[in-house]
């Protein structure tokens, strides 16, 4: 198998799996906001130590400002989602993307939805609708906090990709190291306006205890999603867009087999069958895109 290809499936498959650390962090007492903190927290060390320069150049702009926003926003919600909820539902519901980017791109960037992308946000509306209808319920709505996650980080990865474009002209070390900064930001400052609210949780900080239990979970998640970004680059930049795309949609994959097996997921035939119209939708916009090369799939690589 080519080396781009295993590149874009490493990089699903980090984070398809990467609920497991998350969720032992929970264990032993961590909300997974402190947990992504400290985590991008100790990658932008790592690359500030490495190129001073990096932090100059990714807040050069406010376009890499919103860029770092939406890159925080996306990490928050997904990993606060898959660590209380269930982690397919949460999983499915982030790939709502065909009808955010539609809407996004429609709003932000001027481009009017075709035929095929309103089609393919009806596919969407279909899938999602079927995760989220309850037996007994009258209309598919969220049901629990881990549901509006799993939404929200969908809409800030599209909100994401828009911001990609729009700050296409900025280096590329620039774009990351600025999703890298979001990532960091964003969930550490819900953590403490959520501590001052007293929410489970987050009313204080978690104590970096002496017995480093905590550290391989940490270093963990810090060495897999830096990696997984430096193989996203290199398999982006390698495949055509379409092809990236097509290839990510394994984390769904990843992540439904170790879910399931490890009694963190259920798949119903209901759950099942709106997956299937949601990867669908999904799979239908990625070979509809123009295949140009990309740089990033999901900040900090989500």
């Amino acid at each position: 198998m080519p080396m781009p290809v295993l590149a874009i499936l490493f990089n699903a498959f980090v984070w398809g799996l990467s609920w497991v650390p998350f969720r032992q962090m929970g264990a032993l007492g961590w909300h997974p906001l402190w947990t992504t903190a400290l985590v991008y927290l100790s990658i932008i060390a790592v690359v500030l130590a490495l190129r001073p320069g990096m932090l100059r150049g990714a807040l050069s702009g406010p376009r890499l400002w919103w860029l770092g926003l939406a890159a925080g926003l996306t990490n928050a919600g997904f990993n606060w989602g898959v660590t209380q909820g269930d982690v397919l539902r949460v999983v499915l519901l982030f790939y709502l993307m065909p009808l955010w980017m539609v809407l996004l791109a429609w709003a932000l960037l001027g481009e009017r939805p075709t035929r095929a992308a309103l089609a393919r946000m009806a596919l969407a509306l279909g899938g999602v609708a079927l995760v989220l209808k309850a037996p007994g319920s009258a209309w598919p709505l969220p049901a629990s906090l881990p549901d509006w996650l799993g939404l929200g980080a969908g809409f800030g990865f599209a909100l994401t990709n828009v911001f990609l474009r729009r700050a296409a002209q900025a280096p590329g070390e620039w774009r990351a190291t600025a999703m890298f900064l979001g990532c960091a930001g964003v969930p550490l400052g819900v953590a403490l306006a959520g501590g001052l609210l007293g929410l489970p949780g987050l009313s204080r900080p978690p104590v970096l205890t002496a017995d480093l239990a905590w550290l391989p979970w940490i270093a963990m998640l810090a060495v897999g999603f830096a990696v997984a970004n430096v193989a996203l680059q290199y398999g982006a930049v390698r495949l055509a867009a379409g092809t990236v795309s097509v290839l990510l949609l394994s984390e769904v994959l990843f992540a439904t087999v170790s879910s399931v097996a490890a009694g963190a997921a259920q798949l119903t035939p209901r759950v099942a069958a709106g997956g299937l119209l949601l990867m669908g939708a999904a799979l239908w916009a990625a070979v509809a895109r123009a295949p140009a090369p990309r740089d990033h799939r999901r900040p900090a690589t989500p």
